[in-house]
């Protein structure tokens, strides 16, 4: 089947607000997670992120016809939103949850998602309006999970195209030319629109915002949801029994000979095979 034309390019950017990467991760006294009374930012694969969304308008021009950023999380998560419509983004979708309290796990994020594209999709009046694009971060640097993307794609049945270093989408045809890290070195991918891409650190790196960019941001529209109206349960489906610290490295020791480093290794009870 040949694959329809698409001209216009409607993108959503998820973002997250979590532990800016400077920080030193500590335990919370109770062993429940880790102390989130530190410093906190946008998670920068989002960044990148929103990079990729602005730098492909600026290619494109008037063929994107809007970025939408979307985040998720308590009432200082719409800090991030700022710095991504400061970025270039047009607009904002903050769907908050109460602080303190668990991040919604990936499937919960995903059909959070999912719930957003499908909602502004029945609702355009014409293919500008519908989300066919989506770019997000490959992982968050505070759980490492990496899976939201993967699971978004499966629930709508689109396209995917993870671990992105390279991304050019040709409108009139309908598909994107997509370099994605993996071992061995890079794989070529060409996916046919509608598309979940992952970003990975090679593909761009983001600008800072300018000072007259930030005030703008600050008349832009967010708009704010709750999980209940998008029909998203949040309840966990995991639970965290204890969080610890890793035991600290003890000195090495020498030893003479291999002979020597024998005895030592069956004096810890480690047999050779």
């Amino acid at each position: 089947m040949k694959p329809s034309a698409k001209r216009l390019l409607n993108i959503l950017v998820p973002v997250k607000r979590s532990v800016d990467y400077a920080v030193k991760i500590r335990v919370n006294p109770e062993q429940t997670g880790i102390d989130t009374n530190v410093k906190h930012s946008m998670n920068p694969f989002d960044e990148i992120a929103v990079e990729e969304a602005v730098r492909l308008r600026e290619k494109l021009k008037e063929k994107v016809t809007s970025i939408k950023a979307i985040t998720i999380g308590p009432p200082k998560s719409i800090e991030t939103l700022r710095t991504a419509l400061a970025m270039g983004a047009d607009s904002a979708i903050h769907v908050e949850v109460p602080e303190p309290g668990p991040s919604p796990e990936p499937l919960a994020v995903a059909k959070t998602l999912r719930a957003i594209i499908e909602r502004q999709n029945s609702a355009a009046k014409s293919p500008a309006d519908k989300i066919d694009l989506v770019i997000l971060g490959k992982q968050a640097i505070d759980d490492d999970l990496g899976v939201t993307g993967q699971m978004l794609a499966g629930l709508l049945g689109w396209s995917q195209a993870t671990f992105a270093s390279k991304l050019e989408v040709d409108t009139e045809k309908g598909e994107a030319f997509v370099v994605r890290e993996i071992d061995g070195g890079g794989e070529e991918l060409r996916c046919r629109l509608p598309l979940v891409v992952t970003t990975d650190l090679r593909l761009n790196e983001p600008r800072y915002a300018s000072l007259p960019n930030i005030m703008k941001a600050k008349k832009k529209p967010i708009e704010k949801l709750s999980p209940a109206d998008l029909g998203v349960d949040y309840t966990p489906q995991l639970e965290t029994l204890k969080v610890a610290e890793p035991p600290k490295r003890v000195g090495g020791g020498k030893v003479a000979n291999v002979d020597e480093l024998i005895a030592k290794l069956k004096e810890a009870g480690i047999e050779a095979a």
